[in-house]
């Protein structure tokens, strides 16, 4: 559409609202892709997208211009900027204008065309909406999303320990196994292994530094939940569980209500962990400079189901780079203690 062309540069400000009883705020109101922007001035976040064809203005003829995205849709925008209101104006004009005439032939291949794309779309969408959402999230929404997963975890373990000395130490093991903004937490009680959450957090149990476990062991189950989101992203998981809707919502607004992963904590530690790929989770240990034996024979003391990790270790002929010293690893040891 070439009049859709001259204006997609085009931005004003607006007052919007997304409901009736909703308090109006302030929007930069920008063309898309056949679509009216409505954007956080802030952060340019997306709050809302409407199609152009279906915008109606409420108002014809008066000042500020406010518009709906339907009839009957208690979200409304207003604009004073008589560019963009003639702008809107002249492309809607534009879309009606060329719009084709119904025949009774053109009706049903339209029809049989929408049904189609229902169709496809009710297989394909949703998986296509998870996948872009994963692959557009920044770091910062990833961290976001992972404390809410870590909350609901928590629900289910009890809060993460913390005291200082451990804390000091469980988050320079974290910057070394896994990288600079990364982060540990020791949770109460029993877990099956490590896992990784959305953004730098990984979580272990309090069992897997008690008792006759070693640091190497420790390190090898966080390595072991690093390798393991390479086929299996822990953002992914929580989307899929939250639901299209609402990813939908965090495309548009940039956010994820807490709501939406109500129970996933529970969920999540009942199902098992990942085991990642023997080769590439001796590619961590490498990395790490880190003995792969003691974590494969705390996984099968014979031997037998970890041959592979104990043969291949990068470290078998050679020695390692201790993980963490007596003292350290006392320390992260009584971090849950009280």
């Amino acid at each position: 559409m070439t009049a859709l062309n001259q204006y997609q540069r085009l931005e004003a400000t607006g007052r919007w609202r997304e409901t009736v009883a909703a308090k109006a705020r302030d929007v930069i109101v920008s063309f898309g892709d056949a679509t009216l922007v409505l954007s956080d001035p802030g952060s340019d976040l997306p709050l809302a997208h409407w199609s152009l064809p279906a915008v109606m203005r409420l108002n014809p003829g008066e000042q500020p211009a406010r518009y709906a995205p339907g009839a009957d849709d208690g979200e409304m925008v207003e604009i004073e900027d008589d560019l963009m209101i003639s702008a809107i104006e002249k492309v809607h004009h534009v879309i009606e204008s060329n719009r084709p005439r119904r025949t009774r032939v053109r009706h049903w291949v339209l029809l049989l065309a929408l049904l189609g794309a229902a169709v496809a779309g009710l297989f394909w969408l949703p998986s296509a909406l998870l996948r872009h959402a994963v692959d557009i999230a920044p770091p910062a929404q990833r961290a976001e999303i992972g404390q809410m997963v870590l909350a609901e975890i928590e629900k289910t373990t009890g809060s993460g320990c913390s005291r200082p000395s451990g804390d000091m130490v469980r988050r320079r093991l974290a910057q070394r196994l896994i990288g600079p903004e990364a982060d540990i937490v020791v949770l109460p009680g029993t877990l099956e292994a490590a896992r990784r959450l959305p953004g730098p957090v990984t979580v272990i149990g309090q069992n897997t530094i008690a008792g006759p476990d070693s640091p190497e062991i420790a390190a090898g189950h966080v390595l072991a939940a690093q390798a393991a989101t390479l086929d299996a992203d822990p953002l992914l998981e929580a989307l899929r569980f939250a639901g299209t809707r609402a990813t939908f919502e965090l495309l548009t607004k940039g956010s994820l209500q807490p709501a939406a992963l109500a129970g996933y904590g529970e969920y999540l530690l009942s199902r098992p962990a990942a085991r990642p790929d023997d080769e590439i989770l001796l590619g961590y240990f490498a990395r790490a400079e880190i003995s792969s034996e003691p974590y494969a024979r705390a996984l099968d003391p014979t031997g037998e189901a970890v041959l592979g990790l104990i043969e291949a270790d990068p470290f078998r002929t050679q020695t390692p780079k201790p993980v963490l010293s007596v003292r350290e690893w006392q320390a992260l040891r009584e971090i849950c203690d009280q």
